[in-house]
């Protein structure tokens, strides 16, 4: 099996970097969509997410490669990137004032008690999905200790067949310079659909994740995008880690550079009462954290929220337990406010990952 081994920091390059699409979403709240006469807009992506975390509340230097569309929602969604500290590397494209190419849009509403959440896109004529392979400069981007960590996603992944091959590019580009590549598997079953469904899914996720170090994804995940055979047992409920922990040796045997693979455990009780909980698998050792309950806001990130914990206490050098109970802590708190990304400091999740209570703070 793999062997994590994270480079060093650098005064000038960046600590991580996210490869994937950015996107905006409309939010009217706990309002069903189809009633929406006001919307919040949030600048999202499942890779940049964990950018814009690391950034905002872990304080590292960060960036994401993506494209980038010359037209006004272009423009809201660059400055979101800038706002939350994250830097933008953009392959451009030029909108024609009618069809586009465009930036994504995501649409939801986040439901209520026992309404569920509701999620659906228009992800029509979108750039990031015309991004290939030679579109950004990996030689540059990784000169001199430029970057020690590389992420993408199977959401981007699954965007069009030249979306993989420039992951795999960059990954490839990443592990020639020393650097740590990451990537969440987040299968989704409607995107995979139109470039040829699950089979196409497996044979392109299982090539990115032969040059992948540590590896995001639930059993569900492994079993559909990896095609492995889990174990015949199955688990008592949504939160024992069981099942998850029996799937490591089929990892191990088939992709042995694998280091680490983390998930979070989620048992939905309604919209907005969720208990939760996370695991991790390093070099064959494993780890639980702690359960909580958790109110939810907005359950959007929640994922995310939960990598960049994980991912913050690997680049900061902090032990496997350690880094579970920060993307524990850091992926529940996310889940109190309203967007994709956080809203809360680190020392707020250092504290509850330590086992903080949500007394006031005076």
């Amino acid at each position: 099996m793999g062997s994590l081994v994270v480079p060093a920091r650098s005064a000038t390059g960046l600590d991580f970097l996210s490869l994937g699409a950015l996107v905006h979403r409309f939010d009217p709240g706990a309002i069903p969509f189809r009633k929406a006469r006001s919307l919040d807009v949030w600048v999202s992506g499942g890779e940049y997410n964990v950018s814009a975390n690391l950034s905002d509340c872990f304080g590292l230097s960060t960036g994401v490669c993506s494209a980038m569309v010359n037209y006004p929602v272009g423009d809201l969604i660059a400055g979101g990137v800038r706002a939350m500290g994250v830097r933008g590397i953009y392959k451009q494209f030029e909108h024609d004032g009618v069809t586009g190419p465009n930036m994504a849009t995501v649409y939801s509403d986040r439901g209520q008690g026992v309404r569920a959440p509701v999620v659906f896109y228009n992800r029509c004529n979108e750039a990031a999905a015309q991004l290939k392979p030679g579109d950004f400069d990996w030689k540059g981007i990784f000169a001199n200790g430029g970057c020690r960590w590389l992420h993408s996603g199977g959401i981007f992944a699954s965007l069009s067949d030249t979306t993989s091959q420039l992951i795999i590019e960059g990954f490839k580009a990443a592990k020639a310079a020393g650097a740590v590549t990451s990537f969440d598997l987040n299968f989704r079953a409607k995107l995979w659909k139109r470039l040829g469904g699950t089979a196409k899914a497996q044979a392109v996720l299982r090539e990115i994740v032969r040059h992948t170090d540590v590896l995001v994804g639930n059993e569900e995940d492994l079993q559909l995008g990896l095609g492995l055979k889990g174990p015949d047992a199955e688990a008592k409920n949504k939160l024992d880690p069981s099942v998850f922990f029996g799937m490591m040796d089929a990892v191990a045997k088939d992709f042995p550079n694998i280091s680490v693979v983390a998930t979070t455990l989620r048992e939905v009780h309604s919209t907005n009462r969720h208990t939760w909980g996370a695991v991790l698998w390093k070099e064959g050792k494993t780890y639980v954290s702690p359960t909580c309950e958790l109110d939810v806001v907005c359950r959007i990130g929640g994922g995310d929220g939960f990598a960049a914990g994980c991912m913050y206490g690997l680049l900061a050098g902090k032990s496997p337990e350690e880094s579970l109970r920060l993307g524990w802590a850091h992926g529940a708190m996310l889940t109190t406010t309203p967007g994709d990304t956080t809203m809360v400091t680190l020392d707020a999740v250092e504290q509850f990952a330590k086992g903080g209570s949500a007394r006031v703070q005076r």
